[in-house]
């Protein structure tokens, strides 16, 4: 069985309707009540509850009930920009050096210049996800508590299975709030237990957020199975240990607080405690079949995707198809043809330069202008080859018309890990700096094939981990949250071309290191407080 989650999907979306239909936004309204009833008639059947938990994990690959398009799951905008992955990729990487965009979409190009609004619509289309997600996962879990259960009278195996099931969706719902957090900063704070009466929920701040979440990922990882010995793209011990060390690192962004030592405590777990490898091939990473060329060993977490299962415009078709244009043969990335969008700047290039043998350095630069005159212009700045929907032999993915993808997209992988624990002995969180350096150069080893690539102690620096983050993780929605932390997403200690609405770049304000929240959210909910600047 090639995907098991995708496989449950077209249960999952009945599901959907039957459950959800009534879902707001929670984050600014709740579901009205009237769907207990139809809830009590599906939960009859026990494999309602994995098949619930299934569209919990697909919420993060699809848009609506019957994809690409035609039943969205969010209004307002098009089906395909309000996909879970696309969204987050766009605010994480689209306003920072790694990447630009051709089209005239809307205000896509505000990411670029840093110049958005709180009525920028790709802005509240990501909140509006975020929410629905979160909405989702706080269903499931009130449609599976001990009282609830008794009075279905479910015993035995699907007892515990549930149990199992309850933590990883507290889990899903932990990393939605972690990304209301991080690109966000307050918002509401809504579970399983806030009322399903109608009500404007109370604004939560940055703080009583990140308490929740740094709680929950203590409390749930007692339920979640041990590392390695879940299905494949379920979560376990170790994805929580993962979450758990990406919220810590940022502890000192969002709260204040450097949480260096406690994030290394939590890294030291996945990378000690469970079997994860680094893939042979970096190229692997981000082929059709990364879920069993060996990349596998590597991804803690993945998104699933399927050509056939999961059809959507977003998520990794969407970074297939929009990263080709110019003279790339679409038939080179196992697809039928490119949509002439996503680049680089020369910026990023710069971070290889000296670097030629590194097979991370993934550009394609024939009719390419190193230079970005004109953002609409895609042979304006290099394109990058790192997506395809080719096999590692070759082969094109299961969609035989080339429209949508099958490579999946990696959320945690063992390589970010190792970046972390060195991040977190430099700033002082304890560890060992041989360590650290060997875990480096075991991903420099493997981008050069050989040990050419070696750095010695004194070249491990936090500007050199900012630098070798963005070498190892571009275009993995990364970027943003990495140079926040530095101190290097707005101001004028890093400028890039675009940055501040000029082709050269220039310093922007401090204020949008987080987005804002979106007016119609404001709108809706007048308890949320909007962020300053905006």
């Amino acid at each position: 069985m090639k995907r098991v989650i995708t496989k449950l999907l077209s249960v999952a979306t009945l599901l959907t309707v039957i459950v959800f239909a009534s879902c707001t936004n929670e984050l600014n309204t709740t579901p009205p009540s009237g769907s207990s009833q139809d809830a009590e008639a599906l939960f009859t059947n026990p494999a309602s509850y994995k098949q619930f938990l299934a569209k919990l994990y697909a919420g993060l690959a699809t848009t609506g009930q019957q994809g690409p398009a035609g039943s969205a799951d969010i209004s307002g905008i098009d089906e395909g920009f309000s996909q879970y992955i696309r969204g987050y990729w766009n605010a994480q990487e689209l306003s920072t050096d790694e990447a630009v965009i051709g089209w005239n979409d809307g205000t896509i190009k505000d990411f670029h210049g840093q110049t958005w609004s709180s009525s920028d619509g790709f802005i509240y289309a990501t909140y509006s996800r975020l929410a629905f997600q979160i909405t989702n996962c706080n269903e499931f879990l009130r449609q599976t508590t001990d009282a609830k259960l008794a009075a279905r009278n479910v015993s035995g195996t699907l007892l515990t299975d549930i149990k199992t099931y309850r933590a990883e969706a507290r889990f899903l719902r932990a990393l939605s709030y972690w990304h209301l957090i991080d690109m966000f900063g307050g918002g509401s704070l809504e579970t399983e237990d806030s009322p399903i009466t109608y009500h404007l929920p109370a604004y939560a701040t940055r703080v009583q957020l990140f308490d929740f979440v740094e709680k929950e990922l203590t409390d749930l990882v007692t339920d979640l199975k041990d590392p390695n010995t879940n299905e494949q793209y379920r979560v376990d011990k170790a994805a929580a240990w993962m979450l758990k060390a990406k919220v810590l690192m940022n502890a000192k962004v969002y709260v204040g607080t450097d949480r260096s030592a406690d994030a290394l405590t939590s890294i030291t777990k996945v990378i000690t405690n469970t079997s994860y490898s680094l893939s042979p091939k970096y190229k692997n990473l981000f082929l059709a079949d990364n879920n069993k060329n060996g990349a596998q060993n590597e991804i803690i977490f993945a998104v699933s995707y399927d050509g056939i299962n999961t059809q959507t415009y977003g998520g990794t078709t969407y970074l297939i198809h929009a990263a080709v244009g110019g003279s790339m043969p679409a038939a080179n990335f196992g697809i039928n043809g490119g949509w002439g969008g996503i680049r680089t700047t020369s910026s990023f290039v710069g971070k290889f330069n000296g670097m030629d043998n590194d097979s991370r350095k993934q550009f394609y630069t024939a009719g390419q202008n190193i230079n970005i005159t004109d953002v609409g212009t895609f042979t304006d700045g290099y394109a990058i080859t790192k997506w395809s929907n080719l096999t590692s032999t070759g082969a094109k993915g299961s969609d035989s018309s080339g429209n949508f993808a099958d490579t999946d997209f990696p959320m945690f992988r063992l390589a970010d890990a190792y970046l972390i624990y060195a991040e977190c002995v430099l700033r002082g969180g304890g560890g060992s700096a041989a360590t650290a350096l060997g875990y480096v150069n075991a991903l420099r080893d493997r981008a050069y094939g050989n040990t050419t690539g070696r750095i010695s102690s004194g070249d491990l620096t936090l500007q050199f981990i900012l630098d070798e983050r963005g070498r190892e993780l571009y275009w993995e929605g990364q970027r943003r949250t990495d140079l926040v932390r530095f101190g290097q997403f707005t101001g004028s200690t890093y400028i890039w071309p675009w940055k501040g609405n000029v082709a050269s770049g220039a310093p922007t304000p401090g204020f949008r290191d987080i987005y804002p929240i979106p007016s119609n959210a404001i709108g809706a909910n007048q308890n949320l407080l909007q962020n300053p600047g905006y």
